[in-house]
């Protein structure tokens, strides 16, 4: 009888170590994942990604595809395509700097700026990876052939508080990511449809002229900018030899947006008459005070701004001024600027999501 307890004792045991074999732990799983991350870093290091993003940001969600391509050892190319309006831009860094490319409108902005280093992006592959290897108070769960984490989220909004990361359990390619505010609400999610480590990319791949002549006319213009993200006009008669005007694309109105910070009013908002951008200038007033600009210029000369790339969501803004700042976008051909002494750069992020689904009126 004693025989007999002992041998199926024997038999459980074995059948348990069987059990646990290739079962991995959160910690097993972070060493992995910094080993990914060392041979991204490498020189043959490069991925390719696409999925669809949705923001719940404004009164209706917006669905944007996504594609993401990367080579060590900083070369980017996001693509982020409107879905309802069928706009594509893209943020692109290679060795000349980074740029901001609406090709469909001709249009380009090119600045200064160390992106995505330090910066996250809940597209970014690295960004990730970082976010999991940092947050010592990571909760870890399996998923049937995934692997779950929910860590800190570490991006330049402070409305974004927690992120849920699901990695596929054999490659530790990402599958989906939600990120959440303080109420726990999700206000972004990706869902990857494809990834691809070791993708042979060539140089021209993250070439500027050529992402811009994709589908958009064969020569293209970046628009100039000053130190506070004003463009600069280029006087009559000076334009660079070679760069096409831009035909008038008609008046779009007084696009108002749909967050205002406590404690701000409107002031007031019109039209500058004569002027072939058919600029908008609208004022708050209150506990901050800041104006926003709207307009359709027309494509100016090549120059290169001091700025910080902002990530938007649904594109990405420039960031630029000292003790008066403007954060700069473009969307649906018309270019934004929110401009400021006081207004949080946070705040300026919220203004610009929330004037994403509005129409002029």
């Amino acid at each position: 009888m004693r025989r007999t307890i002992w041998v199926l004792a024997i038999i459980m045991s074995v059948a348990l170590v069987m059990t646990g074999c290739g079962k991995k732990d959160a910690a097993s799983v972070v060493k992995d994942l910094n080993n990914v991350a060392d041979k991204l870093e490498s020189k043959q290091g490069t991925y390719q990604a696409s999925g669809i993003m949705t923001l719940f940001t404004g009164e209706q969600p917006q669905e944007y595809k996504v594609e993401v391509w990367y080579k060590n050892p900083s070369y980017y190319r996001i693509s982020l395509a409107n879905v309802q309006k069928d706009i594509t831009q893209i943020v692109l860094r290679n060795d000349e700097g980074v740029f901001v490319l609406t090709p469909s409108m001709n249009k380009s902005f090119r600045f200064q700026s160390d992106w995505p280093d330090n910066q996250g992006q809940v597209y970014l592959y690295q960004t990730l990876v970082r976010g999991i290897v940092s947050d010592n108070n990571r909760q870890f769960v399996e998923d049937g052939d995934n692997y779950v984490f929910e860590v800190a989220a570490n991006y330049q909004s402070n409305a974004l508080v927690r992120q849920k990361i699901w990695l596929d359990k054999k490659t530790y390619e990402p599958k989906q990511v939600q990120v959440s505010d303080s109420e726990a609400k999700v206000v972004v999610d990706v869902k990857f449809d494809t990834f691809k480590f070791d993708t042979d990319f060539t140089k021209d791949s993250f070439d500027m002229q050529k992402n811009m002549t994709t589908g958009a006319a064969s020569e293209s213009t970046v628009a100039q900018v000053d130190e506070n993200g004003n463009q600069v006009v280029v006087p009559e008669g000076q334009e660079q030899e070679g760069q096409p005007v831009a035909a008038e694309l008609g008046d779009f109105g007084i696009i108002e947006p749909g967050y205002v910070p406590a404690g701000v009013e409107l002031k007031d908002s019109h039209k500058m008459e004569g002027n072939k951008d058919h600029a908008v200038l609208i004022r708050y007033d209150g506990v901050y005070q800041y104006t926003i600009m709207e307009a359709r210029p027309l494509d100016r000369a090549v120059a290169l701004a001091p700025g910080t790339l902002i990530d938007l969501g649904f594109t990405a803004g420039l960031l630029s001024g000292d003790e008066q700042q403007t954060l700069t976008w473009m969307s649906e051909g018309i270019e934004y600027r929110i401009t400021s002494a006081n207004l949080p750069v946070n705040e300026m992020m919220q203004i610009a999501a929330s004037m994403e689904a509005q129409s002029g009126k």
